[in-house]
């Protein structure tokens, strides 16, 4: 039953919690360090490419980076602990309120630009994998023990069925907008204007987003060292491939049991425990990371600790513009 496979899955994710707390003293914490700033270099890199494609959207306004970084940081550390990217609209919503006369739909699709990138990136990540033999068969998946995966392998059908539904409500949405409300793809089109200019967007978008993800895959490369495991292109490529495939469809937070179960799968470390502990271990360490980046952003840069209440402003606001544009558009 899937309520009984998702059971497996957390109780798979908390025992090799159990086994990454019980090897606490095998890290190598020094290394574990440095993968933690490059962490961080990751995340100041691509708020400053979305600081580029915002400068390019609002030209006239001055937009500081401090702010918008820190702002950056806040959404990512709600994204660790909230699910349905609550973390992404309070990104959206703190960088709107330092640009003035800027709207939300313009902001938002400003942010979504990033996607053109990790898009590109994450199919090339994967087709490495796959063509180096680095993630197991497909005749093999539907046995792997990770629910979030055995069930779309055993439900090709289903799988196709739900990406063509959701497709299709996507062009239904955006059929619906573009007719009853043009004023809002005006500013849609705003926040996209840099793809317009593909040397600029290459320049100031893509470039730093590069240098993001270059900060990324050495994140991995310490967190496999710290843990004992052979830093190599292969194994951080690895890595990169079972995290995108775990979040494809999550039934769990962040992945949880299925990374588990692919890493321990695929990747070769000294022992199973070993692969073990790095899996869990970087997981926990990346969303706590996020958090308290997080919240010394908001508690530093923005004088608040109420999270939540960033959260229901952003839902309030959004919805008060969007209700604001329905009724003047003619």
């Amino acid at each position: 039953m899937p309520a009984a496979d998702l059971h497996d899955s957390f109780r798979r994710f908390f025992d090799a919690s159990t086994e990454f707390f019980r090897h606490l003293s095998e890290v190598d914490w020094a290394t574990f360090g440095v993968a933690l700033l490059f962490l961080l270099a990751m995340q100041l890199a691509r708020a400053w490419a979305w600081r580029n494609v915002l400068r390019a959207a609002y030209p006239d306004k001055k937009i500081p980076f401090l702010p918008l970084a820190a702002a950056y940081l806040a959404g990512a550390g709600i994204n660790a602990i909230v699910p349905a990217h609550a973390g992404d609209a309070t990104k959206v919503f703190l960088v709107k309120r330092q640009i003035p006369d800027s709207s939300y739909p313009a902001v938002t699709s400003s942010f979504l630009v990033q996607t053109v990138f990790d898009t590109s990136v994450g199919v090339l990540v994967l087709l490495y994998a796959i063509s180096q033999g680095l993630l197991p068969p497909l005749p093999q998946i539907p046995d792997l023990p990770a629910f979030e995966i055995s069930f779309w392998a055993d439900h090709l059908n289903l799988f196709f069925i739900a990406v063509a539904v959701t497709v299709l409500a996507i062009v239904i949405a955006i059929y619906l907008l573009a007719h009853r409300v043009r004023r809002f793809w005006a500013r849609v089109r705003q926040g996209l204007v840099i793809l317009t200019e593909p040397r600029r967007y290459m320049r100031e978008v893509f470039a730093w987003q590069g240098v993001g993800w270059l900060c990324r895959f050495a994140a991995f490369w310490f967190f496999l060292e710290a843990f004992g495991i052979s830093g190599s292109i292969g194994n951080v490529m690895l890595v990169m491939s079972v995290q995108a495939i775990a979040n494809i469809v999550p039934f769990t937070p962040g992945g949880a049991g299925a990374q588990q179960a692919l890493l321990v799968a695929t990747l070769h470390g000294p022992t199973r425990t070993a692969v073990l502990s790095f899996s869990v271990g970087t997981q926990i360490a990346m969303a706590a990371w996020s958090v308290v980046l997080g919240f010394l952003s908001i508690l530093l840069v923005f004088k608040t600790t109420d999270w939540r209440g960033l959260i229901q402003q952003a839902q309030e606001e959004a919805e008060g513009e969007k209700a604001a544009e329905a009724a003047s558009a003619p």
